[in-house]
């Protein structure tokens, strides 16, 4: 199979979906124009490490695959192996975007999977590890996946360095669909404020606060935010932090059993108040416009519903690059038919087995 990188949102999201699936299918891929619209086109550290650890999983042939490669080709191996793998991307690339690319593959081994991912754990324009954690998984939780994930140690842009380890369990029956078409009523929004090597200056705390007062003052939500403070002597995890860093992260919870998540990652001449300002707005606008997924949901559940036996429906706050190369995605590699009508995500599904 041929699938063109340049496509829809010509992002690494075709990459890591296009080789993920082509180890579920058996298909031989070539991949061309990666990441082509992008200011740095080409494979980056974290989708090699992508690429690399799928081939390493399914002991497939891969060629062309270095930094900046713009074509590669991969012919998957027979076997969907489970087992423990470890993985370092070497730079602050996100680890919770190589757990996704593998996770679709480690549900269909045949043993149980364990998979220790260093690099950054909290950045701009990727999920957290809070994120993948708190919503993610316990979505995919009720349609049949069984998996957890562990912080062992938080690592933040620019030098990485943080640890995940996530274990999954082989399936026993296929996927079940997605079924969340009401949003229905919020009935409790919870949260993390973590910051490392920042106690002095009372980083999340002050991260907290501003994100409750928001809350409070916009939608009168009172949400229990829980403060860590990472720090040489006393870390959070198994290991401190080998920087300065914070994240904050907070989930609603609905009577309709919807997840709606927001998160923010601090950055240099990024206050505390206005991370807590910006994740309590994020929040507020998912939640305003009926979803019953958050912006990051909205994509991240649609290869599992593709993969899925039956139809899956949920609302998205709104259609973007993402969603729309996804569906783009299931639909040529897996067969699934989607659908998108008024936010409403419909997609049946291919009903994948091993």
């Amino acid at each position: 199979m041929e699938i063109d990188g340049s496509q829809k949102s010509g992002s690494g999201t075709i990459v890591r979906d296009a080789v993920a699936l082509s180890v579920l299918t058996g298909e031989e891929l070539c991949l061309r124009n990666i990441r082509a619209k992008r200011d740095k086109p080409g494979l980056r550290p974290q989708h090699l490490r992508g690429v690399e650890a799928c081939s390493q999983i399914c002991q497939g042939r891969l060629e062309g695959a270095r930094v900046g490669s713009s074509e590669i080709w991969f012919r998957p191996g027979n076997k969907i192996t489970g087992g423990n793998f470890n993985w370092d991307i070497g730079t602050a690339g996100s680890t919770t975007m190589l757990a996704s690319t593998v996770l679709p593959l480690a549900i269909f081994a045949k043993e149980p999977s364990v998979y220790r991912i260093t690099g950054g754990l909290f950045q701009d324009f990727a999920p957290s590890a809070f994120h993948l954690k708190y919503v993610l998984l316990p979505i995919l939780k009720e349609i049949g996946v069984d998996a957890e994930l562990d912080i062992i140690q938080p690592g933040y842009v620019p030098r990485g360095g943080g640890i995940i380890e996530i274990k999954i369990e082989p399936q026993i029956e296929r996927l079940k669909p997605i079924i969340l078409i009401e949003q229905g009523r919020v009935v409790g929004t919870k949260g993390i404020a973590l910051s490392s090597l920042l106690k002095e200056r009372r980083v999340s705390e002050r991260m907290a606060q501003e994100c409750q007062k928001e809350l409070k003052a916009k939608k009168n939500y009172d949400s229990n935010i829980e403060i860590l403070y990472d720090t040489e002597d006393k870390p959070v995890y198994e290991k401190p932090s080998i920087q300065a860093g914070a994240s904050l992260a907070i989930w609603a919870k609905t009577d309709t059993a919807a997840l709606i998540g927001s998160d923010m990652a601090g950055k240099l001449g990024r206050t505390a108040e206005s991370i807590g300002r910006k994740v309590a707005k994020d929040l507020i606008e998912d939640l305003d416009t009926g979803a019953t997924v958050d912006r990051h949901l909205a994509d991240q559940l649609i290869p599992y519903c593709a993969l899925a036996e039956g139809v899956s429906e949920y609302l998205i706050p709104r259609m973007t690059e993402h969603v729309e190369t996804r569906l783009w995605l299931v639909e040529e590699m897996l067969g699934a038919k989607t659908e998108v009508k008024d936010n409403l995500i419909r997609i049946k599904g291919a009903g994948y087995w091993r």
